[in-house]
């Protein structure tokens, strides 16, 4: 995007924590205040390292905020909602449910909102982070902390079998802040309608 195009667009630094799991899983996000929640939560699920096989939700204080596909109960359509009318200010925040099966719970809070930030290039930006995304299906927080115990101990009865199933390692500490980058410099921020 030119740097004329960006002029003017409120830019929001956000950082996204997962709850219930420690040590503590994070990114921190430059995104327009214009994207909407269903942007929002492709940028979530690319920055985290999900792979969007699975319902989710976006809470705001007592609305509820989804993919009218899900027909979730009383929750408006999440491509009719933007980020910065849902969170106009700072220290604001979202809570955006991931898996209810499982149930990632994260929190996004405005930590800023900025015009013209030269670190923001029109795109998506992830500026940092901390840990891999535990993997799909593995049963929540108290499931991935078990997961954890059994891949790090040899002698753990499911050890070889839950290696096997998350594809013959996993390192929890891994982040690569580039690889994010590249992936979320695919998303298109355009409207869809």
């Amino acid at each position: 995007m030119v740097a004329d195009e960006l002029r003017g667009i409120q830019i929001y630094e956000l950082k996204l924590e997962m709850l219930e799991v420690e040590p503590l899983i994070w990114r921190r996000l430059l995104v327009p205040g214009s994207i909407t929640l269903a942007q929002l939560h492709e940028v979530i699920q690319t920055a985290m390292g999900w792979t969007n096989s699975h319902l989710h939700e976006f809470i705001v204080g007592e609305h509820s905020y989804s993919d009218p596909e899900f027909e979730i109960d009383e929750a408006r359509s999440e491509y009719r909602y933007r980020l910065a009318t849902l969170a106009p200010r700072v220290r604001n925040t979202i809570t955006y449910l991931y898996d209810f099966g499982d149930g990632w719970e994260h929190q996004i809070r405005v930590e800023g909102i900025i015009e013209d930030d030269t670190r923001y290039p029109g795109r998506p930006v992830c500026l940092g982070g901390a840990r891999n995304c535990p993997p799909e299906d593995c049963g929540g927080p108290w499931g991935y902390e078990n997961f954890l115990k059994a891949i790090g101990n040899k002698k753990h009865k499911e050890h070889k079998e839950l290696l096997e199933w998350v594809g013959g390692s996993f390192d929890p500490e891994h982040f690569d802040l580039d690889e994010v980058n590249d992936l979320l410099s695919k998303i298109d921020l355009r409207p869809r309608w």
